[in-house]
């Protein structure tokens, strides 16, 4: 269990690097869908690379295989897991601060019991709990947001982030479900090439490309600035491909439910992450009483769930 922690950790450490940049980007005038499918399309150039790098090319031939005989289960997956999931927390980029979406996205910890029940996976009651625990955490630090603005921008930057957070669970387990073979409802994939981390994010980010044609077509937005451009790369690596690889790593090294819970869970360092990272490179300022109790309500909780669950 510790390495699994450890892992999950190490990669919301990376992950941090979304918020504060997408929230860098965000006040510098970038629109959130170039900074959400310019990152896939960095994504899907750096996880070639180092596919071919690591792997060789008998690697991408077997991704190109599996993707093209479960084409539409990777595009759903895709889709959903990636294509949703991040086209939401860019979006609500726009109306809230990093480390406010960092926060509020821990909702996905209160998220993944559901996402495993309704695959049909047994959750343990005392994981359930500590997950309400942490929610209300992000309740508070959303409830001082509201305090120092309006309640249109507070619902524009959470409602998305709220969505966002069961599209990246529901994402991630289509593919351990599949790779298990166990749901009649998913094609059973067992190629060994899902046992590569790089690869399994590769297939997710192959998948995702027509969810990205479709929103610039429908967004139109104007075109990326050289930061953005930079930035999206930037992101592209720490976050879609360091932090990504670790986290569907540490998943796929989980033997059963409570194990993905916690690995889950572990997410909620992105909070101290996000928050540390906007104070000392977006100049943002300290939270509150209620947003500093909602943060330590996240993190009592994240500690709570992780001792609860390794007895």
């Amino acid at each position: 269990m510790s390495q699994l922690i450890t892992l999950g950790v190490l990669s919301s450490l990376f992950f941090s690097s979304t918020f504060i940049l997408n929230r860098a980007m965000s006040l510098a005038g970038g629109h959130w869908a170039w900074t959400s499918s310019l990152r896939f399309g960095y994504m899907l150039v750096f996880l070639i690379l180092l596919l071919l790098i690591t792997q060789g090319k008998k690697a991408l031939t077997q991704v190109k295989e599996v993707f093209i005989q479960h084409w539409l289960f990777w595009i759903l997956a895709g889709g959903i897991g990636f294509g949703i999931f991040y086209s939401f927390i860019t979006f609500s980029a726009t109306y809230a601060t990093g480390w406010i979406i960092a926060t509020t996205w821990q909702t996905t910890i209160l998220a993944t019991p559901i996402v495993l029940i309704f695959f049909g996976r047994k959750v343990p009651a005392k994981g359930i709990f500590l997950t309400l625990l942490i929610f209300m955490g992000i309740i508070l630090v959303n409830i001082e947001h509201a305090i120092t603005t309006d309640l249109p921008t507070v619902l524009l930057g959470a409602l998305p982030v709220l969505v966002a957070a069961f599209a990246y669970p529901i994402g991630n387990q289509m593919v351990w479900e599949a790779r298990l073979g166990e749901n009649k409802k998913l094609p059973h994939i067992q190629n060994p090439i899902l046992e590569n981390g790089l690869a399994r994010v590769l297939l997710l980010t192959l998948g995702s490309i027509p969810f990205w044609i479709i929103l610039l077509l429908g967004t139109q937005p104007p075109p990326p600035s050289s930061g953005q451009l930079l930035s999206t790369a930037l992101v592209a690596l720490l976050s879609g491909v360091i932090a990504t690889t670790l986290f569907l790593y540490a998943r796929h090294l989980c033997k059963q439910p409570y194990e993905i819970a916690a690995v889950d869970a572990t997410q909620s360092m992105e909070v101290v992450f996000s928050l540390i990272g906007e104070i000392v490179l977006l100049n943002g300022t300290i939270p509150g009483a209620l947003g500093i109790a909602g943060i330590l309500l996240t993190i009592i909780g994240l500690i709570a769930y992780i001792v609860m669950q390794s007895r």
